[in-house]
């Protein structure tokens, strides 16, 4: 999995993550960053991988989408890569579903995942998670 590095801000340690009842499935729950309600993304949901507990080495990259700041678990970092565009290839062109990539390029060690974090969510899950948001403020 990967993010385009100009949309991470930073990575921090894993910290408690409030669970938000009515949140897409994909959302982990939501944390606190400086006051400000970030919802946390959960990858191996997205793509359908066996669930795992983030154990005490995971990680959240704090990042933000042109709709809202965002956090994504990840087990760990890995390196910051330069990949050539033309190495790239639309996720878009795999098929339904997969519209939350941004591409997918060939490494030595296997495929490489790039998620577009603005397509992250589908409209309905927005949707939902701004409901979810909603009644979360309200407790």
């Amino acid at each position: 999995m990967a993010l385009a590095l100009e949309s991470v801000e930073r990575v921090v340690a894993m910290v408690k993550v409030t669970p938000l009842p009515s949140a897409p499935d994909v959302v982990l729950g939501a944390i606190d960053v400086a006051g400000e309600p970030v919802p946390v993304y959960d990858v191996r949901r997205r793509l359908l991988l066996e669930e795992a507990e983030y154990g005490t080495d995971a990680v959240l990259l704090l990042a933000r989408t042109d709709r809202r700041a965002v956090a994504v678990a990840a087990d760990a970092i890995g390196d910051v890569r330069t990949i050539d565009a033309a190495a790239v290839t639309s996720g878009r062109t795999f098929g339904p579903g997969l519209e939350h990539l941004s591409g997918v390029a060939a490494l030595e060690d296997g495929l490489l995942l790039i998620q577009d974090l603005d397509a992250f969510l589908t409209a309905d899950e927005e949707h939902q998670l701004a409901l979810a948001e909603a009644e979360a403020a309200h407790v």
